[in-house]
């Protein structure tokens, strides 16, 4: 996909998910140097950066070279204070190596899909839209989602569906998928969206999902990596984070969570000496304490004005002091 900046907003969409408990959570020093590492449309950093005085800096990364121009402009108040480019945020750590920032005083990285990526970016995220299927955030990537539906055998398929879309129709699915492409590729979003609906149950209700979010999902996380790449960031994260700092993460399925929370508790908890053993002799120090046990979820006001915040959840964690 070329940029095309005709396609840019003219506005900024509505408040992102857990605004508040976001700025709340990174505790942020006036002083310090935050970085958002998938920035979107701006609308953490903003806040973030509205909290910044004369010695604060605000580094913001995205994979998808629109969220940059977009955010670069609704961050521009910042001047000199802003660092901003296109880079996965697996690539953090180089990014500021490059930059010359050794350490962070806070870490945001949301995983969810931005509302330009769903509603106007054009490359078939969402399947209530008729577009291209694309779904790369990074139009740089070698493989679209149309190759993989297009090409993958029915075994690769129905992996694909069940591992990152926890379908329990993958089987179902994919052989759907193949029997279709069998006569004529499919194309757009809408073509594949309208392929899972017809071999699923008719479900009712305000609250019914729409039968292909699974499929969708699973396409999209497999086209951008986003596994390997939320587990190459969580690997490379603490070597950057400033002692006291603090790490807010937000989730949207429970392959990612659960990736998160692992992770989290090994920070704290990093000692693998057997249970028996009086005290530890491994030397495996904590990175990480957890900020309240529990994650943050968004409340019901929230999740009424944005109903795709109602799968979100959030974890904490702050730096120890070595």
């Amino acid at each position: 996909m070329t940029h095309d900046s005709g396609r840019m907003m003219t506005g900024y969409p509505h408040e992102p998910v857990l605004l508040h408990e976001v700025v709340r959570m990174l505790s942020i020093v006036s002083g310090g140097t935050y970085i958002d590492c998938t920035v979107g449309s701006g609308g953490h950093s903003e806040s973030i950066a509205r909290r910044l005085e004369a010695g604060g800096r605000l580094v913001c990364l995205d994979r998808d070279p629109d969220a940059v121009h977009i955010s670069k402009k609704r961050l521009a108040f910042l001047g000199h204070r802003l660092v901003i480019g296109q880079a996965s945020f697996a690539n953090m750590a180089d990014f500021l190596q490059e930059r010359g920032i050794k350490m962070v005083d806070g870490v945001l990285l949301d995983l969810g899909m931005s509302s330009y990526q769903l509603e106007k970016s054009g490359r078939g995220f969402s399947f209530r839209r008729e577009e291209p299927l694309d779904m790369r955030m990074d139009p740089d990537l070698p493989k679209t989602a149309y190759d993989l539906v297009n090409n993958a055998s029915r075994q690769e398929l129905e992996s694909i569906l069940r591992e990152y879309g926890e379908e329990k129709r993958a089987r179902i699915i994919a052989k759907r998928i193949v029997r279709v492409r069998e006569g004529n590729p499919i194309k757009t979003s809408l073509e594949l969206a309208e392929l899972v609906k017809a071999v699923s149950p008719v479900r009712h209700g305000t609250k019914a999902r729409h039968p292909a979010t699974r499929t969708f999902q699973a396409f999209r996380i497999a086209v951008n990596h986003e596994l390997e790449q939320l587990v190459s960031f969580l690997e490379r994260l603490p070597a950057v984070v400033r002692e006291g700092g603090r790490v807010v993460i937000i989730s949207y399925h429970s392959l990612e969570d659960r990736i998160v929370k692992q992770r989290m508790e090994k920070w704290e908890h990093p000692c693998t000496c057997p249970p028996d053993f009086p005290q530890c002799v491994c030397g495996n120090r904590p990175l990480f304490m957890r900020v309240g046990k529990r994650p943050v979820r968004p409340d019901s006001r929230e999740v009424a004005k944005n109903p795709r915040a109602r799968s979100a959840v959030m974890r904490v964690a702050e730096r120890v002091l070595q």
